[in-house]
């Protein structure tokens, strides 16, 4: 049964890919709601051009679940970033999905975990945290975008993953199409993009970039990570019980 239901996401998939694959990213959100209703939700982190899409949502379906992961770790300015840009747009189902405390208990007790293990840090506060939520959903909407680089420079529209289809509509975005949109709409600036901060994740692994250098440049410098986890293919029952809280 796993398989056919994953044979026909992967399908479905393919098929609003090749139908979506040019569309403006409000059509694509419109097919996405059309197609999932409920069962649809909105993935931001807040961040430096999360504005953009929350806007849009907010046009198109603004009860739609916001699931916003609050690692422990955010910077302050994107807790009030977000209450903002709730209130603005009259989103009214934003969530905040936090790491379990019996996780942070037995493998991040003293919250310096990022020091040694980013990627085990990223696994408790926001991979299992975000997995739990996403169980509930047949489908779910991103922020990526090609102009990212990376793995993301082949990015579709709309793809299949760990059985359930993803929405990404502003893949074919430029970084001049969404400061475009910020411009006509009015939308206001994550407070932290003006010190420098194009990308913005926790405050332990996001760092200012120099002129020039790559959008995502200041996440994990210095490590060899452009992801946190979230993006990344998982197989059945590959979450990690980590404090057995989940």
């Amino acid at each position: 049964m796993a398989y056919d239901a994953s044979e026909r996401w992967l399908t479905l998939a393919a098929r609003l890919d090749a139908e979506l694959r040019h569309a403006h990213p409000r059509t694509v959100l419109e097919e996405a709601a059309a197609t999932f209703g409920d069962r649809l939700a909105l993935v931001s982190s807040f961040g430096a051009e999360s504005a953009v899409l929350l806007h849009l949502v907010s046009k198109v379906k603004p009860d739609m679940p916001v699931l916003f992961l609050d690692t422990g770790m955010l910077f302050a300015q994107t807790l009030d970033y977000r209450r903002q840009l709730t209130q603005r747009f009259g989103l009214t189902d934003v969530r905040d999905l936090r790491p379990a405390y019996n996780d942070l208990a037995v493998a991040d007790p003293h919250a310096k975990l990022w020091q040694s293990d980013t990627d085990a840090c990223c696994e408790i506060r926001k991979v299992i945290p975000l997995d739990k939520a996403l169980a509930g959903f047949d489908a779910w909407i991103t922020g990526r975008k090609r102009f990212h680089g990376g793995a993301r420079l082949s990015l579709p529209v709309v793809e299949e993953a760990d059985h359930q289809v993803k929405f990404n509509p502003l893949a074919n975005w430029t970084k001049a199409d969404l400061d475009a949109y910020v411009a006509e709409y009015d939308l206001p600036a994550h407070p932290l993009v003006a010190q420098g901060f194009p990308s913005i994740g926790c405050w332990p692994c996001t760092h200012p970039v120099e002129d020039g250098e790559d959008v995502r440049a200041g996440r994990w410098a210095g490590l060899d990570k452009t992801e946190c986890g979230i993006h990344v293919a998982r197989a059945p029952g590959a979450i990690t019980n980590v404090g057995g809280d989940i």
